[in-house]
């Protein structure tokens, strides 16, 4: 396995990452795609739990907002979308691994790849130097996100079906109604109708952030 490259030690570097496990956090930043031994799902799986715990401490601090509203927020601070806004912000799709196939599907910028490499960074992190300090990386990372309304608002699916209940209409239907591209970069459209009112659509590089955006689409035209 060929070591971490200069400039990735330098962007490390820069954002105050000491390497201590090489091996970490080479598997951290290669993609199933690479030639290589492993990759970062393993990582990914610790890093989303170190990320989910880190946020939830902050939020549970932060304000006494009860139980689902916290949830709310939680849940769009961790998203793929939010970590892969996360990763690009600290400039990490210019040192993800990628198999040459997946360089030229246009990869390095797919949010489903760079949200979990950047759960993994932190997992790679959290085993070098421990929670705590993990944490404190989250919150640095995360603190316009955190400081900000992200999840505050009702989210839009939650908004359409309170929307077709309170004006008498049955509940909004989703059809997948396109998927393109390869595994690792995919594109979902989906479509959101409510019977006897209209249809609207969105497109995004998971299934639950089309419908997301179709049913902010449909909101935005008809709500």
């Amino acid at each position: 396995m060929s070591g971490i490259s200069a400039e990735t030690r330098e962007w490390l570097d820069n954002l105050g990452i000491e390497i201590v496990d090489e091996e970490a956090w080479l598997d951290a930043l290669t993609h199933g795609s690479f030639e290589a031994d492993s990759d970062y799902e393993r990582l990914e799986f610790l890093g989303d739990r170190v990320l989910g715990l880190s946020v939830a401490e902050w939020l549970f601090a932060e304000n006494n907002a009860p139980e689902g509203k916290l949830s709310q927020r939680l849940n769009a601070l961790v998203s793929g979308q939010t970590c892969a806004r996360i990763a690009r912000k600290i400039g990490l799709p210019e040192h993800v691994r990628l198999g040459k196939q997946a360089r030229d599907d246009g990869a390095r910028n797919s949010d489903n790849i760079l949200g979990d490499v950047m759960e993994a960074v932190l997992g790679a992190h959290f085993l070098d130097h421990g929670f705590a300090s993990t944490r404190d990386l989250v919150h640095q990372w995360w603190a316009e996100e955190l400081k900000g309304d992200l999840g505050q608002a009702k989210h839009p699916k939650s908004a359409l079906q309170e929307w077709a209940a309170g004006n008498q209409r049955k509940p909004p239907e989703y059809e997948l109604i396109d998927r393109s591209g390869p595994d690792h970069a995919a594109q979902f459209t989906v479509r959101v109708s409510v019977h006897k009112v209209g249809s609207a659509e969105g497109t995004a590089s998971s299934k639950q952030e089309a419908e997301r955006r179709a049913a902010q689409a449909f909101m935005e035209q008809y709500g």
